[in-house]
């Protein structure tokens, strides 16, 4: 499981559409002009889904669709996103109509160019993946890690500190770096959420106590996630404080950078932060946790049997088997 910010589900008035779902409507052979034909439409539309007639429904053009016995057309509803349509398929005679979702999906292709569409897919995925991993490595230069540097498996973790998903997550990195030793090189990535109200101090407060000594960032890394549920807005950075007392590092310049909202420190710490939320969003991470192991994906607080088989497949391709 992940933590993400709630969405709004789309109101398609309750129906569960892949391609077509049919909708019976009653006969309309005995119409005879266009604006009765949406009319009857209409009304056995908001009879099949009562919530059209709330929603100001109305339905549009109706056309030839190229396809023979069917025509084409809309019906337009006010949605949660505003003003919305809705496209759909009904036949020449006026007994059935179709929702449509999406657009039309060729079925005219052979096997052999089946084959040849799925060889250009993966030589694109494989060249998306380079590129990740790629975008990736450069983006973790200089940042604080767990295990060997060179190692030939590099985690990615793009994370919150309030998150509870996330302090299982390391939990599990822990029991990685046990197993794997230094065959995996672990790197943590901010990606606070906006509804954990000190998740983002206490990434501004890692990431300035990093920029002095990559060991008090990963001393409080650790100690937010133990003592994740006594922590709060009011006393995170005043406990941070404390869990970097006897880290060795100049605390009244950590304060600067991670207390002191006017200060330049402040503002670039916080710019970091906010630099790896776009980076997560632009590699797909919408909740956390978000890993990539060798930069292939995998989403959510997973136990360490999920990890295994990428980790095992990083490696042999590190090693050229």
């Amino acid at each position: 499981m992940n933590h993400k910010p709630s969405t709004l589900r789309s109101l398609a008035f309750g129906l569960a559409i892949v391609l077509l779902a049919a909708a019976a409507v009653s006969s309309l052979a005995e119409t005879n002009s266009s604006d009765e034909r949406k009319a009857k439409i209409l009304a056995n539309l908001v009879l099949q889904f009562p919530q059209l007639e709330q929603l100001g429904a109305t339905v549009d053009e109706i056309k030839a669709s190229g396809y023979e016995g069917l025509d084409e057309g809309t019906f337009s509803f006010r949605g949660q996103r505003g003003q919305q349509s809705q496209t759909f398929f009904v036949t020449s005679d006026d007994t059935k109509l179709y929702m449509v979702s999406g657009e039309p999906i060729d079925v005219s292709r052979s096997a052999d160019e089946i084959q040849a569409e799925l060889a250009k897919r993966a030589e694109e995925a494989a060249k998306e993946a380079a590129e990740r991993v790629t975008k990736l490595q450069e983006s973790i230069e200089g940042l604080p890690f767990r295990g060997k540097a060179d190692a030939p498996v590099t985690i990615v973790e793009f994370s919150d500190f309030q998150c509870p998903y996330c302090a299982r997550g390391a939990s599990t990195m822990e029991q990685i770096l046990e197993k794997y030793g230094d065959d995996v090189k672990f790197v943590f990535k901010h990606f606070p959420l906006g509804f954990h109200p000190w998740a983002k101090p206490a990434a501004i407060a890692s990431h300035c106590a990093g920029l002095q000594n990559h060991d008090a960032f990963w001393t409080l890394h650790d100690k937010y996630f133990a003592d994740q549920k006594s922590l709060n807005p009011e006393n995170v950075l005043t406990k941070s404080k404390e869990y970097l007392a006897s880290s060795g590092i100049d605390l009244e310049k950590w304060s600067e950078c991670a207390e002191k909202t006017e200060s330049d420190a402040y503002k670039a710490a916080a710019a970091a932060i906010d630099g790896d939320m776009a980076f997560g969003t632009q590699l797909g991470v919408s909740g956390t946790p978000g890993f990539f192991v060798n930069g292939e994906f995998l989403n959510g607080a997973q136990p360490i049997n999920a990890f295994e088989p990428l980790i095992e497949k990083a490696k042999n391709s590190a090693m050229g088997s």
